[in-house]
């Protein structure tokens, strides 16, 4: 099981900027829970109980059929994560809770863009999309559609990059992530 609370220790200014605009703490959370029908729903309810946001929330299967992973990210400004946590443990299908440090954990994120691609702006969007080292999905004569994997900084920063050619339309799944290996002594 882990460890309900999270730990006390000095802020830097650059943890309180968050994307959701709220000043605090940003928590990644990593859930494992009984793959059930409502255990979702339930840990939702909760967080919304207790007055959080759920900024991104990203659900799927583990390496165990009878397990799943909930990740998701909040903002801890209004309220403090550990009251929050300790409701968790107390749900019957929540196994393991991990508030993860960015520092311990790989977490990437995809999203599609669809963008305005006239012929004078294609090879510009192209080579942002190769900067980005992402990928071009589908192409029609009037937009391009890119696939952008990474950290949520990197996505943010493709979507300013492409935004003045005509974001059509963009979809984004949230963060999943997993601890880094230890190092071996």
């Amino acid at each position: 099981m882990g460890d309900p609370g999270t730990k006390s220790e000095l802020i830097d200014l650059d943890d309180l900027r968050t994307s959701s605009g709220l000043t605090g703490r940003r928590h990644l959370l990593s859930l494992m829970v009984e793959n059930r029908p409502g255990v979702l729903a339930r840990i939702a309810g909760l967080f919304s109980r207790r007055g959080f946001n759920i900024d991104t929330l990203a659900v799927g299967p583990t390496e165990d059929p009878n397990i799943s992973r909930v990740t998701m990210t909040v903002d801890g400004a209004l309220h403090p994560i550990d009251q929050v946590t300790k409701q968790l443990h107390k749900l019957v299908n929540v196994i393991k809770i991990r508030d993860m440090e960015p520092e311990t954990a790989v977490a990437r994120e995809m999203a599609l863009f669809r963008i305005n691609a006239a012929a004078d702006t294609r090879a510009e969007i192209m080579e942002f999309a190769n900067i980005f080292r992402a990928h071009i999905v589908d192409v029609s004569r009037r937009s391009i559609t890119v696939e952008v994997t990474g950290t949520t900084e990197k996505i943010d920063s493709f979507e300013r990059m492409v935004r003045p050619h005509g974001l059509i339309e963009m979809a984004r799944t949230g963060e999943v992530a997993i601890a880094r290996a230890r190092p071996e002594s």
